[in-house]
C-alpha cells in the first residue's frame, strides 16, 4: 500500500480519475466566450498560504506526494469539549459513543479553534462574470469522509446541495474550510483525498475547476522530536503499592524538572492502570496554518486491547482543544492480547537508506514468530496506511511481555544520520558478574534494593546467580536473539556497528507453571498486560493463575519457547527527557567497593555518546510486574516541524 500512496522521493499520485479537471464542452465553451474560467486553489506548497494571484498554488493541484499537496486534518478534537463523557443518566458512555464524538462529527464551526482546525481553500476573482451567474461546491470525492464550509459574513456556514454562491461573491472571490471527520484507517476504504470542485453557471454556459486535499497521515513521535510533557499513572487509594506509586510519581516529577521540562506532568487518575506506556501512543497529525504557523493536533491512539479500560480517560481527561483519541478494535481478532499494548510500539527517527525514505520515521512493532502471533491486524493496516511510517516487524517471542521497549530504544546523536540505536546488551550484563567472580566477590548480594511492603529484599549472591539453573542459558538466548533483531534494524536502516550503543543487561526466565503431565510450561508473570494490578508476589500469582485460567490452550500445550524478562532493571527501557538527559531504573546491582557495578556500567554507556543518566527507583513499582520506567511513563514531544521534511541533521545521510 505504501508504494500506492507515498512513493519514494517526489513521484506523485495521480488524481485525474478524481474528477478534477476543467468541464466539458459547455465550460470551455463558457471561458472562451467571456474569459471567464473558474479556478480554485488550495495550499498544495504549504507555505500556510492559499496563492490566488500567483501560480505557486495552482500546479499540482490535482496530485499528491509526500512532498507537495495540499493537506486537510482529521478534525477530531473537541475545541469547545462539547462531547458528553456520560450519559444523560449519569452512566458511563460506552466506548463507541465516547469515540463518536468530536469537532467532525457534527457540521458546524465550533468557535475560533475549531475555524483553525479547516484547511482553506479559495476561489480566484471573476471581475467579469456576468450578473445572473451562481456558482456550487461540492465534494466530488470523499464527501463521506468530509465536511466543507463557506465563510460568509464572517461567520463558517456548512455547504450543501443547496448552497449557490453569488455573483458578487464569486466576482470578489471567496474562502471555503474544509476538515476530515476521521483519520485514514484503511486505504483501501478510503485513501483520504477529498476533491473539492466548484462549478460556476450563467444560464447555459458552465465552467468548473477542481482541487484536491489528503487528510494529515496520522504519525507517531521519534525522539529527534523535543519532550514538552510527560504522562504518569497516579494510582489512587491508601495500600503500600499506592503509596510507593506515589513516591515514583514525586520523584519523576523531581527529574523531569531538572531536566528543564517545566510543564507539569500529566497524571491518569481515573483506572488502577499503573502502565502508562501501554495503553495509549501519542501520535499527531499537522498542516501548515495562515502565516506559514504549524497548525498541531495531538492524536492520543488507544491501544487495541478490548476491555482495557484505561484507554477510556483518553476521551474522558484528556480530549479537548488541539487532542483528539482514535480507537482501533476488534473484537474477533485472535491477536496476542499483550503484543497490543504501546510498549510494543516505538518509532525508529527519520532516515533514508537503501533508496527508501522515511522523513517522519517509521515504525517498530514486535511479533511472536515462534507461534506466529502478531499486534492487531485493524491497528496494523491503520497504521500501514498512513503511508509514511511502515511497520516494521521484529522477534520479540523470547519476551514473555513481548515489547519492543524491552530492549532496543533510539537516542539523538550529533552525526550525519542524527541518532543512534541503543541496544540491550545481555553479554556485558553476564561479563560483569563473571568478572566480579574472578575478583573474589562471589558472595556478594545480586541485588543492593532493600525489603518493602511486604515484600523481602533478594537474598541470593552472585555465585548463586550464575550456578542458577537457567540464568546463563537465559541470557545467551537473548543475546542471540536481539542480535537477529538488531541485523533487522541495521540491514533496513543502514545503521552500523559504530552507531550502536551495548547497555549492560540480564534477563530471566518467566515463572513456571506445570501442565496436566507434568511438563514445564513458562507462564508470563502478567502484571503489564493487565490493569490493577499489584505490586508483591502474592498478585504475581494471582496473575498467573488468571492467564493460566483465560489461556487453556496454553494450560494443555507441549513446552514452549522459553521467554524471559529484565532480571536486573532493564536501563534500555528509559525515558529520554532531553537531547542529552536520560532517564533510567535504578540498578539495585551487586555493590562492590562502595559502587554498584550495573550502575557504573550502563552509565560509562551512555556517557560515552554524550549523556547524563540520572536514576530512579522504580523494583516494587514496576521492575516486579515486568516492567520499567519506560512502561510505566509516556511522553508528549514537539511535533511542529513538517513531516514531509527530513530533519537537517539527517539529510546528508544515504
Amino acid at each position: 500500500m505504501r508504494s500506492r500512496l507515498y512513493p519514494a522521493g517526489s513521484v506523485v499520485l495521480a488524481m485525474a480519475a478524481a474528477g478534477s479537471v476543467l468541464a466539458g464542452p459547455a465550460g470551455s465553451a463558457f471561458a472562451a466566450g467571456t474569459g471567464v474560467r473558474a479556478d480554485l486553489r488550495a495550499d498544495v506548497n504549504r507555505d500556510g498560504r492559499v496563492d490566488v494571484t500567483g501560480g505557486s498554488d495552482n500546479t499540482g493541484e490535482d496530485t499528491w506526494s509526500v512532498d507537495r499537496g495540499a493537506v486537510l486534518l482529521p478534525n477530531i478534537d473537541d475545541d469547545s469539549k462539547r462531547c458528553p463523557v456520560t450519559a444523560p443518566d449519569g452512566e458511563p458512555l460506552s466506548d463507541a459513543k465516547l469515540a463518536a464524538c468530536n469537532d467532525g462529527s457534527d457540521t458546524k464551526v465550533n468557535g475560533t479553534e475549531d475555524a483553525a482546525d479547516l484547511a482553506r481553500v479559495r476561489s480566484v476573482s471573476l471581475p467579469g462574470l456576468p450578473a445572473n451567474a451562481t456558482g456550487s461546491l461540492k465534494i466530488v470525492t470523499g464527501g463521506k469522509h468530509a465536511h466543507l464550509f463557506l465563510k460568509r459574513a464572517g461567520k463558517w456556514i456548512p455547504v450543501t446541495s443547496a448552497t449557490r454562491l453569488t455573483a458578487a461573491e464569486l466576482r470578489s472571490g471567496v474562502e471555503f474550510g474544509v476538515e476530515a471527520t476521521d483519520v485514514v484507517r484503511d486505504t483501501a476504504k478510503w485513501d483520504g483525498r477529498a476533491v473539492v470542485r466548484l462549478t460556476v453557471t450563467a444560464g447555459q454556459k458552465v465552467t468548473s475547476d477542481a482541487v484536491t486535499l489528503r487528510v494529515a497521515p496520522l504519525l507517531t513521535q521519534h525522539h529527534l522530536q523535543d519532550t514538552q510533557q510527560v504522562m504518569v499513572s497516579k494510582v489512587q487509594g491508601s495500600g503500600p503499592d499506592s503509596r510507593l506509586q506515589r513516591e515514583f510519581v514525586a520523584a519523576l516529577e523531581k527529574e523531569v524538572k531538572k531536566a528543564g521540562v517545566t510543564t507539569p506532568l500529566v497524571t491518569f487518575t481515573m483506572y488502577a492502570d499503573r502502565w502508562a506506556q501501554d495503553f495509549v501512543e501519542p501520535a499527531y497529525v499537522s498542516m501548515t496554518g495562515p502565516g506559514g504557523r504549524r497548525q498541531v493536533m495531538r492524536v492520543m491512539l488507544r491501544s487495541a486491547q478490548p476491555n482495557r479500560d484505561a484507554g477510556r480517560e483518553l476521551f474522558e481527561r484528556m480530549r479537548g482543544r488541539d487532542i483528539g483519541v482514535v480507537q482501533v478494535t476488534d473484537g474477533a481478532e485472535p491477536d496476542d492480547w499483550s503484543l497490543n499494548s504501546m510498549g510494543n510500539l516505538e518509532t525508529i527517527p527519520p532516515y533514508t537508506h537503501g533508496g527508501r525514505s522515511f522523513p517522519a520515521g517509521r515504525i517498530i512493532m514486535g511479533e511472536r514468530k515462534d507461534s506466529g502471533a502478531r499486534p492487531s491486524k485493524v491497528m496494523r493496516t491503520m497504521l500501514t496506511s498512513q503511508g509514511l511510517q511502515n511497520p516494521l516487524l521484529l522477534d520479540t517471542s523470547w519476551l514473555g511481555v513481548g515489547h519492543v521497549d524491552e530492549f532496543v530504544q533510539f537516542l539523538p546523536a550529533d552525526t550525519p544520520r542524527g541518532w543512534r540505536i541503543g541496544i540491550a546488551d545481555p553479554k556485558a550484563g553476564l561479563h560483569l558478574l563473571r568478572d566480579a567472580k574472578r575478583d573474589g566477590h562471589g558472595r556478594t548480594k545480586m541485588f543492593s534494593v532493600p525489603g518493602r511492603s511486604g515484600a523481602p529484599a533478594p537474598k541470593e549472591t552472585i555465585d548463586q546467580a550464575l550456578a542458577s539453573r537457567h540464568l546463563v542459558a537465559d541470557n545467551e538466548l537473548a543475546a542471540r536473539r536481539i542480535a537477529a533483531n538488531l541485523e533487522i534494524l541495521k540491514r533496513e536502516t543502514g545503521v552500523t556497528d559504530e552507531e550502536i550503543v551495548r547497555v549492560p543487561a540480564l534477563y530471566t526466565r518467566d515463572s513456571e507453571a506445570l501442565t496436566a503431565d507434568g511438563q514445564e510450561v513458562p507462564v508470563p508473570r502478567l502484571t503489564r498486560m493487565g490493569a490493577g494490578s499489584d505490586l508483591v508476589d502474592s498478585l504475581r500469582e494471582q496473575g498467573q493463575q488468571k492467564w493460566l485460567a483465560e489461556n487453556p490452550a496454553q494450560r494443555a500445550a507441549a513446552p514452549a519457547t522459553v521467554t524471559t524478562s529484565a532480571y536486573v532493571p532493564g536501563a534500555v527501557n528509559g525515558v529520554l527527557l532531553g537531547r542529552d538527559r536520560y532517564l533510567a531504573p535504578r540498578q539495585w546491582g551487586p555493590v562492590i567497593g562502595g559502587k554498584d557495578i550495573f550502575t557504573e556500567a550502563v552509565t560509562a554507556a551512555y556517557q560515552r555518546v554524550g549523556l547524563k543518566v540520572s536514576y530512579i527507583d522504580d523494583w516494587y513499582t514496576y521492575h516486579l510486574g515486568m516492567g520499567e520506567v519506560h512502561c510505566g511513563t509516556n511522553t508528549l514531544r514537539d511535533a511542529t516541524a513538517a513531516w514531509w521534511q527530513r530533519p537537517v541533521a539527517n539529510r546528508n545521510r544515504a
